[in-house]
């Protein structure tokens, strides 16, 4: 059906910055699912979700990994909360050259929050299910989508070479094969 109209389901994780507490929970829950095998260790460095703490105003911010980008933003944004200026960095989900983190301590390849939706998929996220003090809920909502708009191949093959270009072809070939691998068992 070409330029149809469909409802799409929207799925999103909200952070409550005034309910966070700081116990990190939401990391090692995220640590270990996404392990190999899945539970098998929890290596906090593997998780697509990290608490960033400004121990002098008792602030914990949880902040979901998004996606890679290969050069620095230029955002000069600062936040202001409890009257300490924080860059807009302290807040970015990005895995980019000038941090280290959301990578792949192995591989250095960038790590992304995939709400958990592996087979079979989970009722809400590891990190929402793991936080008992409700600074992590999970919502869907429904919105209209154009089906008449289809994906681009050639997003992918960017986002490819774009690895490719930054770790070798041997590097991402490996990791590739290592994922396949690790869920298949």
């Amino acid at each position: 059906m070409h330029g149809g109209v469909k409802k799409k389901i929207i799925k999103e994780i909200k952070v409550h910055v005034d309910q966070c507490t700081g116990c990190r929970a939401c990391e090692l829950s995220c640590a270990a699912f996404h392990a190999s095998p899945r539970y098998g260790s929890m290596n906090p460095a593997r998780a697509r979700i990290r608490v960033f703490i400004d121990e002098r105003t008792d602030l914990y911010v949880p902040v979901r990994a998004t996606h890679y980008t290969p050069a620095e933003c230029s955002g000069r944004q600062s936040y202001i909360i409890g009257k300490k200026e924080y860059s807009q960095c302290s807040f970015c989900g990005a895995s980019c050259p000038s941090r280290e983190h959301f990578k792949e301590p192995d591989s250095g390849l960038p790590l992304q929050c995939d709400m958990c939706e592996d087979e079979p998929p989970l009722s809400e996220p590891m990190c929402v299910q793991a936080c008992t003090f409700g600074a992590l809920t999970y919502e869907e909502t429904l919105e209209k989508a154009n089906t008449g708009k289809e994906e681009k191949p050639e997003e992918l093959k960017i986002g490819l070479e774009s690895l490719v270009n930054k770790y070798g072809s041997q590097r991402v070939a490996n990791n590739v094969a290592r994922m396949f691998m690790s869920r298949k068992g």
